[in-house]
């Protein structure tokens, strides 16, 4: 048989070297670590152009800050000193998320969640029934129907009754309410570690999957620290760690809040974390404690985790850090709301997440 030989491939040097779209994608990772600051992003990919010759002597960083404004990606501030970002840099910003974490995995079917039960429904299963009357046309299977009046009738008298019509019925899918909790304490920067990033990145990639693949769930963003507090979509690009300690308890209690008020029977909870609980509020003032686990502390939260339990609303925790002592928490906590946990890398969070969710999407929970 004729082969084919092959050699070396050296490819040409790149043209679209200091291009804007090359620019663009750098200029958006930048964003995203600077919490969304223009000016400091402009002024590190000044920087780094300086040292990886980024540009080209036709196209410089001026150009590309013209065509970012031209574009619309940033705007000039009240001041005409300054930029800040528009809608169209945080759309951005969520889809090269997207395509980062969730890019190399394969497409699935449109729609919602699949459960056990068949009937009037958005997807089609793999159980076939005879026709009965007050079936829909478009549940008719063609081709075993066109058989049937082949084998029932013959090919000479052929002939299509009601009696050949097979029915290919769908299954019913369900709709799913999550909150995602993010740990925005100061621990998710120290040690030299930044874990607020990839875990803005999960965030985003995660919305942009459900606002593109399943539109009729329902997701919300809570990030918690001395308190807790929700934040829409187009925030997540530019949330920032602050000096807090990690009140989990306050984190649950809007989350409870938030599904409480969801009519979809389908709820979870997906929490963010690189520590244990630290701190609480009781009454006007905050309880705080981080040293070990404080029994307090550890209770309320514990009780709450059994609340969710109750009302039928998984926790799944993951937690950016594998350090023993933490493992008491997780495991006591993911028990008594019987959850799930990962102890995770930065590296691999949005697969799990992404994993996770979508065994959750099969399932009544």
């Amino acid at each position: 048989m004729i082969g084919h030989r092959f050699t070396e491939y050296i490819p040409d040097k790149d043209q679209k070297n200091g291009t804007f779209e090359n620019l663009l994608d750098i200029f958006l990772q930048l964003m995203v670590i600077t919490g969304g600051d223009v000016s400091e992003t402009l002024s590190w990919l000044s920087n780094l152009d300086k040292r990886y010759n980024l540009t080209s002597p036709e196209y410089g960083i001026g150009d590309f800050m013209d065509d970012l404004n031209d574009q619309g990606y940033i705007k000039q501030g009240a001041d005409d000193a300054t930029f800040k970002s528009t809608p169209k840099a945080e759309q951005k910003i969520r889809k090269n998320a997207l395509d980062e974490i969730f890019g190399k995995l394969k497409k699935t079917g449109k729609g919602n969640h699949k459960t056990h039960y068949t009937g009037q429904g958005d997807e089609a299963s793999t159980d076939f029934r005879a026709f009965e009357f007050g079936d829909a046309p478009d549940q008719i299977a063609l081709t075993e129907s066109l058989k049937n009046a082949q084998v029932n009738n013959g090919a000479e008298n052929f002939m299509l009754t009601e009696r050949d019509l097979e029915i290919q019925d769908k299954d019913y899918k369900t709709q799913t309410s999550t909150v995602l909790m993010i740990d925005i304490s100061h621990s998710m920067i120290l040690y030299g570690e930044d874990r607020i990033t990839p875990a803005k990145k999960v965030a985003m990639a995660l919305a942009e999957l459900i606002k593109q693949k399943y539109p009729k769930d329902t997701l919300d963003i809570i990030v918690f620290g001395n308190d807790a507090w929700q934040i829409e979509i187009k925030d997540l690009p530019f949330l920032q760690v602050g000096p807090y300690h990690t009140n989990t308890v306050a984190g649950l209690e809007l989350a409870i809040d938030i599904l409480r008020r969801k009519k979809n029977k389908n709820k979870q909870i997906f929490m963010i974390t690189d520590g244990k609980p630290t701190c609480m509020k009781v009454g006007l003032k905050y309880y705080k404690n981080s040293f070990g686990l404080d029994p307090k502390i550890l209770n309320k939260t514990l009780n709450l985790a059994a609340q969710c339990r109750r009302n039928n609303v998984p926790i799944t925790t993951f937690m950016i850090a594998s350090d023993p002592y933490l493992k008491q928490f997780v495991q006591e906590f993911t028990q008594v709301n019987n959850g799930n946990a990962y102890y995770s890398s930065l590296q691999g969070l949005g697969h799990l997440i992404f994993e996770d969710y979508k065994k959750n999407r099969r399932k009544n929970l």
